[in-house]
């Protein structure tokens, strides 16, 4: 999805986007399980791989105007395999570990967590509620509509953040994000929900235990 790369942000926009990070960011530190997370190796294992798994996916980039690259993010798998928590602390990590190597701006540190990690996570998280809540307990809908669906609509409204950020700032003008920026936004929707869809999908097929938000016996031996 996109993201920012060079330092954009300044003023009130820079304090609100660190604040908001800081706090988010340290809430989901005091939430994590961190007591299983120590006693429990294949936990820990996952959250390892998910950390080296997004570094690599985020280096795979593209720069399409002067500070704004664009990749893939795969949050919504990462959010529903690790819950709220683990997911925004193992993600931060990634961000942490990819602009300390790659020599990245950290003066946009705080608002690339705010809508590239905060933002998509707690979408996720707020769908598979809803989909457990309100929908029947069946596995196409679940990954339909956690896997597929939900990650297309993160992308956009991560893509829509950024726009909305670059305007507020006057970075560009928002004909030159109309015309450009939001129609390259709507080409990423179908490939990030390929991609968590497709993850998910194996996922769910061959270690469903590792689903947080997924129930194996009512969503599969119960049908």
């Amino acid at each position: 999805m996109i993201s920012l790369n060079a330092e954009m942000l300044s003023g009130l926009n820079y304090y609100i986007f660190n604040v908001l990070f800081l706090v988010v960011f340290s809430y989901a530190c005091y939430r994590a399980p961190w007591r299983l997370l120590k006693v429990n190796s294949a936990l820990q294992h996952l959250c390892f791989g998910a950390s080296v798994a997004l570094v690599l996916l985020w280096s795979i980039k593209t720069q399409i105007f002067a500070g704004i690259s664009i990749h893939l993010i795969g949050m919504t798998a990462l959010s529903l395999v690790l819950g709220w928590d683990l997911a925004i602390v193992c993600a931060g990590i990634a961000l942490a570990l990819i602009t300390f190597a790659s020599a990245g701006s950290w003066t946009n540190f705080a608002a690339n967590g705010v809508i590239t990690i905060i933002l998509p996570v707690t979408v996720s998280v707020i769908i598979s509620r809803l989909v457990d809540r309100k929908l029947p307990k069946n596995f196409f809908i679940y990954l339909f509509v956690c896997g597929f669906f939900c990650a297309g609509l993160s992308a956009f409204l991560i893509g829509m953040s950024v726009s909305v950020t670059l305007w507020i700032n006057d970075i560009y003008p928002w004909v030159k994000i109309q015309r450009e920026i939001i129609t390259i936004i709507v080409l990423t929707i179908f490939p990030e929900g390929l991609l968590n869809g497709i993850l998910l999908s194996a996922i769910m097929v061959f270690y469903p235990d590792w689903i947080r938000s997924f129930d194996a016996k009512a969503y599969i031996d119960d049908q």
